[in-house]
């Protein structure tokens, strides 16, 4: 066997292997029909336009990244309010997603449904098409008005791939912080 044949054969099993072990997963179903995400999306930060108690006319910001190992795409996000002196309302309406971060908004992302469960004060956001591995996403929400009340709001991000059995990963807490008039020096 020459060298060159020799090579050859051994850059073809090279690469077979390489395919198989380098590529991500495709899917991760598991026998019962759960669907879960490999690599975990990562809540990339919450900000808002208005950190003032009352203010209308702001706008609060979830910026979600989906990394290239996450084996499924990203199709619905839950957004919890935790344990806040007040509830803050949102104009569903509103509600969009864009690929990007707040400073650098690239394409409208779809979004099929935004509904509210005032019971566990959670809202449930849902791409029309699924966010694929790789993709920023960034939520944004309109608040009817800012709480009356000061302090820090925090509120719990699950992500979710598509699926009827899909498992929601929690994502951690996205933080804002509001201040009354005397707190800002006004």
């Amino acid at each position: 066997m020459s060298f060159s044949t020799l090579l050859g054969a051994t850059l073809a099993v090279s690469a077979a292997i390489w395919g198989v072990i380098g590529q991500p997963a495709l899917a991760v179903t598991l026998s019962d029909g759960t669907v879960n995400f490999v690599g975990v999306p990562r809540l990339e930060g919450a900000s808002t336009t208005f950190n003032q108690t009352y203010a209308w006319g702001a706008t609060y910001y979830f910026t979600i990244s989906v990394p290239e190992d996450a084996g499924e795409p990203l199709q619905r996000i839950a957004i919890a309010q935790h344990e806040a002196s007040e509830e803050i309302e949102f104009d569903l309406e509103e509600s969009r997603a864009y690929e990007g971060t707040r400073r650098n908004q690239g394409s409208k992302i779809p979004l099929l449904a935004a509904t509210s469960n005032k019971d566990n004060q959670t809202l449930d956001l849902t791409f029309s098409q699924p966010v694929p591995p790789g993709k920023t996403v960034t939520i944004v929400l309109r608040p009817v008005q800012n709480p009356r009340y000061g302090g820090v709001y925090l509120f719990g991000v699950t992500a979710f791939p598509p699926g009827e059995k899909a498992t929601g990963q929690f994502l951690g807490f996205g933080r804002l912080h509001f201040y009354d008039r005397g707190e800002l020096g006004l």
